[in-house]
């Protein structure tokens, strides 16, 4: 007698059929049988101690937390292919490498002042810098993949939806697996929004197309007045672009404090940008695949009014990525706007699944992900030195890379509505950095520090120049050990710095 072994495309487990040495008709006749009376396959799930849906920076942390540090075994499953979410792919690292490019540009220009005979400003590449910079990303999904193997985390490729709090559904070019863990961790992320209900809204761009342009566009509309809306218009002015930046309002970086969005406000129309307030696009056409984009729109400093731009980039805001997770299913609580519910310890309403990061809509910032998603690690395998691990998510520092200006603590305006006008105390700075001694531009640096109590404890750091993100880092450290305005005076200076305008403020 001879086998037939076969693989069934659920478990992948192997099946033999049993078949007597017939004639061909027979071999066939008995194979069919043996295949149709077969009793269904079980499906032999993979088990986990730790499951994490999401290849970001706060799921690869969390994971290689609980296996590298702690031995338990884990899974991670990602759906896009690349390791590093939002910030390695599309995010953070790729706009730091335009916002050099950018900060390059601005220096040809200051370089004639500063005594270089440059007849002419040479000629930015844009699709040279891309694929360098694309090859540079991929090199860091290679090593986001590498870490998790040494870290012996198995890197599971497909998109995950839950069948139950324990068991998640992963569907990969046509097959589907299902995976069991004790624990599961909900770290998908986000994604920017687009506004569908406008007419032609698709033929704009989000901040993820801006990373797939081939060619720099001449013409530029840029859609919302956040940091991203600011930092890619910044860079897009910066390397030669006509960019137009439309707010909503009558200001920008609405939720950063008034010594921020005020000077950047001014210096951006100083600039070159041109900015429109009040805005709301009406609609968006085109009469040719490779046509200009005509958006209708209208403005305080417009009306309503029809312009060409060869690019339209959204920038007004992110949505949550769980649209496919099926969080129904388990009973997963969500907020109005559709972000995973989780509190300080990162526990949604379903006991041993957890969230965090962009999905949760909190502080939508790399190392904040990074850093609770080790600590739920700490927490969840550490054992009773870590029962309480958790992420302080007060005076977490962010910068906006333009200007650049960043911020630590509460801003004026809020300080005073949590402590009283009568307890809060600002003391500003306004001055020219050093480095604009010798241009023609003069654009202002300007500090803040809030603080409150009769001890003056600050609360509150923020800042607009030159190098503001990296001063920023240390000063957050002294705003999160509880330092006060006499801390900062007793430290002395470093001359000539800008930063030492922060421990002489009177």
């Amino acid at each position: 007698m001879n086998y037939l072994s076969c693989f069934s495309v659920y478990s992948l487990s192997r099946v033999y059929v049993k078949i007597e040495t017939l004639s061909a008709k027979n071999r066939i006749l008995q194979l069919y049988k043996a295949l149709s009376t077969m009793p269904p396959t079980n499906v032999n799930k993979k088990q986990y101690d730790y499951l994490v849906i999401g290849g970001g920076s706060g799921g690869l942390a969390s994971a290689r937390k609980a296996s590298g540090t702690y031995g338990y075994k884990v899974g991670l499953i990602e759906s896009s292919g690349r390791l590093g979410g939002t910030c390695v792919n599309v995010g953070c690292v790729p706009k730091k490498v335009m916002f050099n490019t950018a900060s390059i540009a601005e220096a040809l220009h200051d370089a004639k002042q500063y005594g270089f005979d440059l007849p002419s400003i040479p000629k930015f590449d844009w699709n040279y810098l891309k694929k360098k910079r694309d090859a540079y990303i991929k090199r860091l999904n290679g090593i986001y993949l590498n870490n998790l193997n040494k870290d012996k985390v198995e890197y599971i490729e497909g998109s995950a939806s839950f069948v139950s709090k324990n068991v998640v559904k992963v569907e990969y070019n046509g097959n589907v697996e299902e995976i069991e863990a004790k624990k599961i961790l909900i770290a998908t992320g986000g994604h920017p929004h687009i506004p569908h209900d406008i007419p032609g809204a698709n033929l704009g761009i989000s901040s993820d197309g801006f990373f797939d342009l081939e060619e720099q566009p001449k013409r530029v509309m840029v859609v919302g007045t956040g940091y991203i809306g600011i930092e890619l218009a910044g860079i897009f002015n910066a390397l030669g672009s006509d960019t137009t930046i439309v707010s909503r309002s009558g200001e920008i970086l609405r939720s950063f404090d008034p010594i921020i969005k005020d000077t950047i406000h001014d210096q951006i129309k100083k600039e070159g940008l041109r900015v429109l307030t009040y805005g709301q696009v009406q609609s968006l056409a085109r009469d040719s695949p490779n046509g200009p984009i005509k958006v209708q729109f209208k403005s305080k400093e417009t009306n309503e009014t029809t312009e060409e731009f060869d690019t339209l980039l959204w920038a007004i805001g992110r949505d949550p990525n769980t649209k496919n997770l099926n969080l129904e299913n388990i009973g997963i609580n969500l907020n109005e706007k559709g972000y995973v519910v989780a509190d300080e310890y990162q526990n949604t309403s379903v006991d041993e699944v957890y969230a965090l990061g962009d999905v949760c809509g909190i502080e939508q910032l790399t190392p904040v992900a990074i850093a609770a998603g080790r600590r739920l690690s700490d927490r969840l395998f550490g054992g009773p030195n870590f029962t309480n691990s958790k992420l302080d998510y007060n005076n977490v520092p962010t910068v906006v890379f333009h200007g650049t200006c960043g911020s630590v603590g509460l801003t004026e305006p809020e300080a005073r509505k949590k402590y009283g006008d009568d307890n809060v105390k600002a003391y500003s700075s306004k001055f020219v950095n050093l480095y604009n001694a010798m241009t023609e531009h003069k654009p202002v640096t300007a500090y803040k520090l809030v603080v409150v109590g009769e001890e003056e404890k600050v609360v509150g750091v923020h800042l607009v120049g030159r190098d503001s993100a990296e001063i920023l880092q240390g000063f957050a450290v002294a705003v999160k050990m509880g330092a006060t305005k006499k801390d900062f005076d007793n430290t002395v200076a470093i001359h000539p710095t800008a930063a030492e305008e922060l421990v002489t403020m009177k």
